[in-house]
């Protein structure tokens, strides 16, 4: 069924840009090393010299819809507001959206906002908290980000930044059941996010088989050919996001350039 969806949908793979805030600076960290309780351990691979807004209006530049904004943790909503004024209505917000605030930030520019932690309580989904957060922004403006780690064979969402582990699998049944509520996902593979040493194959193939609406996979890609892989393994139906690698993060396995060529050999202007 959800190939049937796919084909109907007529999605092609894109390149999908990303804004990174930590301490109102664009970074690219590790992000299995990002905890509350322990924030020396935080491994930092790059920290912008170039404000939000030089990112924002280089994606606009190249017309690079659909890219994220995640604000990790406290202390970045100026710099949030400011990448989102470079280009209004060109990228989606995360971190910290509520029910309460999501309406606001797509007033102030953002096309989507995205949720995780806020719909789970406990470990579970709270049923309640996700339909009040669906009337309030509308499901064409929801992604839900479903991003994930690994224990024993199967890929669990995590949620507080990719802290704590829920009792929700990444399974076909979670899959069709959020996709009734939102408009695309978003699935950082946390395990191997911001190393640069590779994808999580499996949770590709897996998320190309199940999900039907658009998917932002996120989490090791070191180069084109991980970009290449990423596309045959999903068949062309998961877009994906590069952070750490590309040379505007300081990376040194892609090309900005390299990526947006990419992007538009099966999405010309």
């Amino acid at each position: 069924m959800p190939a049937l969806f796919f084909t109907l949908l007529q999605i092609i793979m894109q390149f999908r840009p990303c804004i990174d805030l930590h301490n109102g600076k664009v970074k690219q960290i590790v992000g299995s090393t990002l905890r509350d309780d322990d924030p020396e351990s935080l491994q930092t691979n790059f920290t912008a010299k170039h404000p939000p807004s030089w990112f924002a209006d280089l994606y606009r530049r190249d017309n690079l819809r659909g890219g994220h904004i995640i604000k990790l943790g406290p202390g970045n909503d100026g710099a949030a507001l400011e990448a989102l004024a470079a280009w209004p209505g060109g990228m989606q917000i995360g971190g910290g959206i509520t029910a309460e605030n999501g309406k606001e930030w797509l007033e102030r520019g953002a096309s989507h906002v995205i949720v995780t932690s806020y719909v789970f309580s406990n470990g579970r989904v709270d049923e309640d908290r996700l339909q009040k957060l669906v009337q309030a922004v509308g499901r064409e403006h929801l992604v839900l980000d479903l991003s994930c780690r690994r224990k024993g064979d199967d890929y669990y969402i995590v949620t507080d930044r990719w802290q704590n582990f829920t009792d929700v699998t990444v399974s076909p049944e979670t899959v069709e059941k959020f996709a009734k509520l939102c408009d695309e996902f978003l699935i950082h593979a946390a395990d191997v996010e911001g190393q640069c040493q590779g994808i999580e194959a499996e949770l590709v193939r897996k998320l190309a088989d199940w999900s039907p609406i658009p998917t932002t996979y996120a989490g090791g890609i070191r180069d084109i050919a991980d970009m290449e892989l990423i596309r045959d393994l999903g068949e062309g139906r998961l877009h994906a996001t590069v952070g750490s690698a590309l040379d505007i993060f300081g990376g040194s396995g892609m090309t900005y350039r390299e990526a947006v060529a990419f992007h538009r050999q099966g999405n010309p202007e």
